[in-house]
């Protein structure tokens, strides 16, 4: 009934042993806004996710093209690189990780060029029949490799467009009267930045960023099931505050919305399920505001946010802090 990049999650995670029975119970129905892909949403840098994914107005870095490239012109440095390697449930698995790469070089003050590069592997897994009998051992992965160009439009200003590519093989060959295979999908990312500080540095900062913004992604041949990937829309704010050239302080908040439809809520009909599917890409980024079967209310549960503090000393120490929040009902 759900998208078939969730139901091949689901399967992985049950074939990994990480999928116990649960059952929940809550005022409020569970409907939680899938997609395939989710690994794209996943912070991939340490600062950002020590501030609870704050990152799209907070001061630029390497790390600005995972989140904006309105950001990179405004860099003091010509060009920079960052690297990270994650253990994801390494409590539980040892091969599950998710590795990240990105750069940027400015040509001047006015543009630069980046790429960013992040990998999730989900480890290697048995695959068994009904039975329990072996059948192979597949690895599932996950790609999504990103350019991207920035401009400065004014000194208070700058803004980005950026383009990428998307693979993920969860599964291949026939499973649960399917036959499964790698899916891919191109993207784009419009970035917005802008930049009050004053000359000491303390002001206020806001960004602006659409990503994601492309087409469907199909494990099957089925046309019928095609995935939306998570296009999501992103406000940020922070303010600086500079007390001389060894202290400052930064607070911030993020809000993010996916631009994907809302699935009909549980029990769903087979014409309300073909009509979710068949919504078209661009439509659904706008349709994603009203859509929600419980109204206002529960579009309002499908916002994020994150709120973030920063303390860096003499520009080399830093003490950071963060909440994330996602309705339980949504995620």
């Amino acid at each position: 009934m759900r998208p078939t990049a969730l139901k091949l999650t689901v399967l992985i995670l049950i074939l990994c042993g990480l999928a116990p029975a649960i059952k929940a119970q809550s005022a409020d129905p569970i409907n939680v806004v899938t997609t395939a892909v989710p690994f794209l949403r996943i912070s991939p840098d340490a600062r950002a996710a020590g501030m609870g994914d704050l990152a799209l107005a907070t001061s630029p870095d390497a790390n600005a093209p995972f989140w904006n490239l309105g950001k990179i012109p405004f860099n003091e440095a010509k060009g920079g690189i960052s690297a990270s390697y994650t253990p994801w449930l390494k409590d539980i698995l040892n091969d599950v990780y998710m590795a990240s790469l990105a750069g940027f070089y400015k040509f001047d003050d006015q543009q630069a060029l980046s790429a960013s590069l992040r990998y999730f592997s989900l480890g290697d897994i048995q695959f068994t029949d009904n039975l329990g009998n072996d059948l192979n051992r597949f690895r599932p992965r996950e790609f999504g490799i990103d350019v991207g160009y920035s401009r400065r439009l004014s000194d208070k200003t700058g803004i980005g467009v950026g383009l990428k590519y998307i693979y993920s093989n969860l599964a291949e060959g026939p499973a649960a009267g399917n036959t499964y295979k790698a899916a891919s999908a191109v993207a784009g990312d419009l970035s917005f930045f802008y930049n009050g500080h004053n000359d000491q540095g303390s002001g206020w900062a806001f960004g602006a960023v659409m990503s994601n913004l492309g087409s469907k992604i199909a494990y099957t041949d089925n046309a019928d099931q095609k995935d939306y990937i998570p296009a999501n829309l992103g406000l940020g704010t922070t303010y600086t505050r500079v007390f001389n050239e060894q202290n400052r302080i930064t607070f911030g908040l993020d809000l993010n919305k996916l631009l994907v439809p809302t699935p009909p809520a549980d029990p769903a009909t087979q014409a309300q399920l073909d009509e979710y599917r068949s919504k078209s890409v661009v439509g659904s980024w706008f349709s994603s505001f009203g859509d929600a079967p419980g109204g206002f209310s529960e579009e309002i549960k499908e916002f994020q946010a994150s709120l973030g503090a920063e303390y860096v000393y003499n520009n080399q120490f830093a003490l950071r802090t963060g909440y994330f929040h996602e309705d339980k009902t949504k995620g």
